[in-house]
């Protein structure tokens, strides 16, 4: 059971409370981190970790459809196991106990991985992808996975097979995409480890969105095998999986577990981790966005960024201002990056599981129109306008090379030191639907995986309306830890995540 209370308070952004767990409140808002080592030193066991985490779960989920496939009772075997490691008192893993949730996308053994098609309904993974196998190695318990667009590259989670996740702040707003469900599960505290993928803002959209943390690793520092939707070739750079979690602190230690190469990812490499401790804010330099030079972001996401590097600069960091038309291409460019180095259309994708190479957009659209494709409109609009970009192979190629010099522009200037801040879309969470209005303006995202950078997601309040307002900061590549430093006096300043309880909630 939970431990007797410690003297010590929560502190402001969930610091370590002292000696052990006062409450359940602590176990659903604790960092990863804090709950290791609280069931190391047995202040907790991870049978109590893990049951207060699925009744959350169970409490939450109706609201939300963020859980798509549920590990309860695999997970409590797994807790009973750890508590006996930690009664034999031998060299215990770090995340030993801990329970953690896996976005769809990848193969988790025993687990449907249908990427949101209904023609892969019956897939179900017969092993961990390897990513996933790190998470368990280092002792994290799989209490669960979550929902995701169909096909993945969309703002809003939703497909026909699973349905649509909510916002847990307010259930008739999205969640984000591609991994809204697990944004709007961390965010209701029902896990404090949330592992997702990015290609173009999928783990910071649900990030920004639902108001956790949310990291975009260097390119080329995770393996992105065992995923479906796969990339292969040089696209494979630009996908990251990456760490939703409710404490900056916890980043740093999960992409020490996750990094390294893989042999059946052709891009990953050994990257060295730097520590955020080693970066002084008096030397760091704040380059502030407050738009893409092209779409417009609102006033309240443009002083959030003002607000983010004033905190900076009151920590001693320089604060300077970009020239935002150098990001204006982001759309183009992260387009035409993709069509460049993928081996696979959008509508061959789609027809995974159904013996057919490809599907017929036009004619699924119109079934759609009569309630009879198994697609979703947004994945269909995605196959066609994907169809429209390879028939300009020439003006790709020459867009995808400017990209490339951008990128070492980009990585000169920061340098190993800078930050650049910027909104990580133009708004806080749309309504459902409200994202057809400003499709495009993921570009806010989306360059930042074309550039390979480092991207952290940090909130640092509310709207009049009280849905998150966060801000993207971009470090040069290789060098996660200096976004991760900016977050955490972010973090610091402004309080970080809020357990959300969606409305509708059962007791």
């Amino acid at each position: 059971m939970i431990s007797e209370p410690s003297s010590e308070s929560d502190g402001a952004a969930g610091a370590s409370t002292g000696r052990g767990p006062r409450s359940e409140h602590h176990l659903l808002t604790a960092a990863a981190v804090d709950l290791a080592r609280w069931i190391r030193e047995g202040w907790v066991s991870s049978t109590d970790v893990v049951e207060t985490t699925i009744r959350r779960i169970e409490r939450v989920n109706p609201s939300l459809n963020a859980v798509v496939y549920m590990r309860f009772e695999q997970a409590r075997k797994e807790a009973r196991q750890a508590d006996e490691r930690v009664r034999q008192r031998g060299e215990l893993p770090p995340l030993l106990g801990v329970p953690c949730t896996i976005k769809e996308f990848f193969a988790v053994d025993g687990a449907p991985q249908t990427g949101g098609l209904v023609a892969r309904r019956a897939h179900v993974s017969t092993s961990d992808a390897p990513i996933v196998a790190r998470l368990r190695k280092a002792g994290a318990i799989v209490v669960g996975t979550t929902n995701v667009p169909e096909g993945g590259i969309w703002i809003e989670t939703y497909n026909a097979l699973y349905g649509r996740t909510n916002n847990p702040w307010d259930t008739r707003h999205t969640s984000g995409g591609s991994s809204g469900g697990e944004g709007a599960i961390v965010a209701a505290g029902g896990s404090p480890i949330g592992l997702g993928s990015d290609v173009g803002g999928s783990v910071r959209l649900p990030a920004a969105f639902c108001g956790i943390i949310g990291h975009k690793p260097s390119g080329r520092l995770l393996p992105n095998s065992g995923q479906f939707p796969a990339l292969t070739g040089p696209a494979l750079s630009m996908l990251c999986p990456g760490p939703m979690v409710r404490r900056v602190r916890d980043v740093m230690p999960l992409l020490a577990i996750m990094a390294g190469p893989d042999p059946n990812d052709s891009v990953c490499r050994t990257m060295p981790l730097g520590d955020p401790k080693t970066v002084d804010y008096r030397d760091m330099v704040v380059h502030t966005a407050l738009t893409n030079g092209r779409f417009r972001s609102s006033d309240v996401m443009q002083r959030a960024v003002e607000d983010a590097a004033r905190a900076l600069e009151r920590r001693g960091a320089k604060v300077v201002p970009f020239l935002d038309k150098r990001l204006k291409n982001g759309l183009e460019y992260w387009a035409a990056s993709l069509a460049d180095g993928a081996s696979e259309s959008y509508d061959e994708l789609l027809a995974s599981g159904t013996g057919r190479e490809r599907i017929r957009v036009g004619l699924e659209i119109a079934k759609l129109m009569i309630g009879r494709s198994n697609h979703t409109l947004p994945a269909l609009a995605v196959a066609a306008l994907g169809g429209l970009v390879t028939r300009f192979d020439g003006r790709t190629r020459a867009l995808a090379e400017a990209a490339g010099r951008l990128r070492d522009e980009i990585g000169e200037l920061l340098g190993d030191r800078g930050v650049l801040l910027h909104p990580p879309y133009t708004r806080p969470a749309p309504r459902h639907h409200d994202v057809w209005r400003t499709p495009f303006d993921a570009s806010y995202t989306a360059l930042f995986n074309v550039l390979e950078t480092p991207v952290t997601v940090v909130p640092i309040g509310f709207d009049r309306d009280g849905l998150p307002v966060a801000v993207q900061i971009i470090a040069a590549p290789g060098r996660d830890h200096v976004s991760v430093r900016a977050a955490e006096a972010l973090e610091e300043t402004f309080g970080g995540w809020t357990l959300a309880t969606p409305r509708g909630a059962r007791a």
